[in-house]
């Protein structure tokens, strides 16, 4: 079982930047597809991102097309999420799951999750 940690939430002001990073002590990480995902309160949770396992496919919903960056280094097992731009719309609770390289944003194609960070987007 993929155990995944996310990391980097924290209270920013609108217009700043965060990066998020999702890890795991498990190797393995490198055969998966790995997706971003958030949830407000009182909505449902979100796909915004994805990257295939080696990390030449990248994947966008149009709310966080040109604002977010995805990335991997398979040597850290570690996956980011560089957010620019944040707005106060983006807060909520960011989560990061693991599947296949096709599981883009559907969160039922995910096999893995972690507990999430929260990401507060306030002045």
């Amino acid at each position: 079982q993929l155990q995944l940690v996310e990391s980097g939430g924290d209270l920013v002001q609108p217009g700043g930047s965060l990066r998020l990073s999702c890890r795991t002590s498990d190797s393995a990480m490198r055969y998966y597809g790995i997706g971003w995902f958030r949830q407000a309160p009182g909505k449902e949770r979100e796909g915004l991102s994805s990257i295939s396992s080696n990390g030449r496919g990248t994947y966008y919903v149009d709310s966080v097309k040109g604002r977010f960056t995805i990335s991997r280094d398979n040597a850290e097992n570690t996956v980011y999420l560089q957010m620019n731009r944040l707005q106060p719309e983006d807060t909520a609770v960011y989560y990061c799951a693991a599947g296949g390289d096709l599981s883009f944003f559907n969160p039922a194609a995910y096999d893995y999750w972690g507990q999430g960070t929260q990401v507060t987007v306030s002045s």
